[in-house]
């Protein structure tokens, strides 16, 4: 037995040299400093009791210059600001390079789908029925039914609008930004800056001014090729936008002349319209009217050819139409505004002077030019028949230029308004041709293109916000 007690005292394990002399200090919490160089909490302690306090240094007053000794400090004031050159004055010997990207959100045009087809066939029928596939005046471009391919078109843009809110986002303009940027530049520009204004409401603006620089390279797409490039036109459906593209000059704010069709811009009607109504012959009217302003007729010759269709009317038929035409919405207080900048105001008809000279009187209008027609003295009707030369395109645009030399205002400040393909030469002569509420053709050959309700929303292009309209206005 005494050799198995040594045999097990011998197993035991022993700590050796791994524990202190001492049970309390190897386990008191202040502990003075040990060999590995980790001093004690007590040890500091008394070394700074024993220690004696120096002279403070002597505190110099603060001059306002930073120095080493005083440096400046930075307090966050919550304040996010960046400094930019976007819209400054451009360097010495440089001239600006900005565009204008003027937005307005269709508020009151729905977004029609044109790839929707009837669901009771299967498979879809190649060429939609014109029941299924109303198109609307406004759209561009125009898409001819008789002329659709044997395959459906592609499918529209999503409605982004309906995703992001139905306003101009910040999405939306972060979107035509993106836009831009991916077109080509002028070699050694900058990187693209821009800034924006609301030019109504800054909480869900509907119009939205875009300055942005540089512009996109002129060699590779100018200004009138990318009104019509192919990604501005998906970005406007996407977003249900309108897009005004400008330069970024003086003269776009300033205008001296604004020049107007009448039937279907300055009145909501086409006055020959209504007085084929007063016999009867409306629909062979109206069904050349429409052809003429979507130009697919000769305006002088269908003219003639609506005109002669009028032979009996009473001649006293224009005073009467004065209480059935009505003025679009805006224009009393567009003319208003216009006078107050200092414009001039023409109106160019391709209707009748009796009243279009009628409503350029009680609008404020300066100029007013018409069509005269013939009457019987006998029986006091209309003979069907033309006086004197056509108002027709050419005759427009002649009359745009004489009105602009006689007030000696460059055809840079001159502003032309118009629906029909008739206005179209009127508008490539002006500075700016805007079409508004216009036909398809007209849509996409102007330069500008305004589809609402209220025809006030010109002075936007003009970059004009809501508030300086109103100050117009009063």
């Amino acid at each position: 037995m005494a050799d198995t007690a040594k045999i097990s005292r011998a197993g035991r394990p022993s700590l050796g040299g791994m524990r202190s002399s001492s049970y309390l200090q190897e386990h008191q919490q202040y502990r003075p400093p040990q060999p590995d160089g980790h001093e004690g909490i007590d040890s500091i302690v008394e070394r700074t009791q024993s220690a004696t306090l120096g002279s403070s240094p002597q505190i110099k007053p603060y001059s306002g210059v930073p120095s080493p000794s005083s440096p400046p400090k930075i307090i966050d004031s919550g304040l996010n600001h960046t400094l930019s050159h976007t819209n400054c004055q451009p360097a010495p010997g440089s001239t600006s390079d900005r565009l204008v990207a003027t937005i307005i959100y269709k508020t009151k045009s729905p977004r029609v789908s044109i790839t929707e087809y009837p669901t009771d066939r299967a498979p879809p029928s190649p060429i939609p029925s014109a029941a299924t596939r109303a198109i609307p005046p406004n759209l561009a471009p125009t898409r001819t039914l008789s002329r659709f391919p044997l395959e459906p078109p592609p499918p529209d843009p999503e409605p982004l609008d309906h995703l992001y809110g139905s306003y101009i986002s910040p999405l939306c303009l972060t979107s035509f930004l993106h836009l831009i940027s991916s077109l080509p530049s002028k070699p050694g520009s900058h990187t693209l800056t821009s800034s924006h204004r609301c030019l109504d409401n800054p909480t869900h603006p509907s119009i939205v001014e875009l300055t942005f620089s540089p512009t996109p390279d002129p060699t590779y797409l100018t200004i009138s090729d990318l009104r019509k490039h192919e990604l501005i036109y998906r970005f406007e459906r996407e977003w249900n936008v309108d897009v005004i593209l400008q330069p970024d000059t003086i003269l776009r704010r300033y205008p001296r002349l604004v020049v107007f069709d009448m039937d279907s811009t300055l009145i909501e009607q086409e006055v020959i319209d209504l007085i084929a109504a007063s016999i009867g012959v409306e629909a062979q009217v109206s069904a050349i009217t429409a052809r003429a302003m979507n130009g697919e007729l000769d305006f002088s010759s269908s003219f003639r050819e609506r005109v002669k269709l009028l032979k009996g009317v009473d001649a006293h038929i224009f005073t009467h139409l004065q209480n059935v035409i009505t003025p679009t919405k805006g224009v009393h207080e567009l003319i208003k505004a216009l006078k107050r900048m200092g414009c001039k105001t023409a109106v160019l008809s391709g209707g009748f002077i009796p009243l279009t000279q009628w409503l350029a009187d009680s609008l404020g209008i300066d100029y007013a030019y018409a069509n005269s027609l013939e009457s019987d003295p006998a029986t006091h009707t209309l003979t069907g028949e033309v006086v004197g030369d056509i108002v027709n395109a050419e005759r427009k645009r002649d009359l745009l230029l004489e009105i602009a030399a006689k007030e000696g205002v460059p055809r840079d400040q001159v502003i032309a308004v118009g629906d029909g393909a008739n206005d179209l030469l009127m508008m490539k002569a002006a500075g700016m041709g805007v079409a508004w509420n216009a036909k398809p053709v007209v849509q996409m050959e102007a330069q500008a293109r305004l589809n609402g309700e209220s025809l006030l929303d010109l002075l936007h292009v003009f970059g004009l916000t809501a508030e300086e309209v109103d100050v117009l206005i009063r």
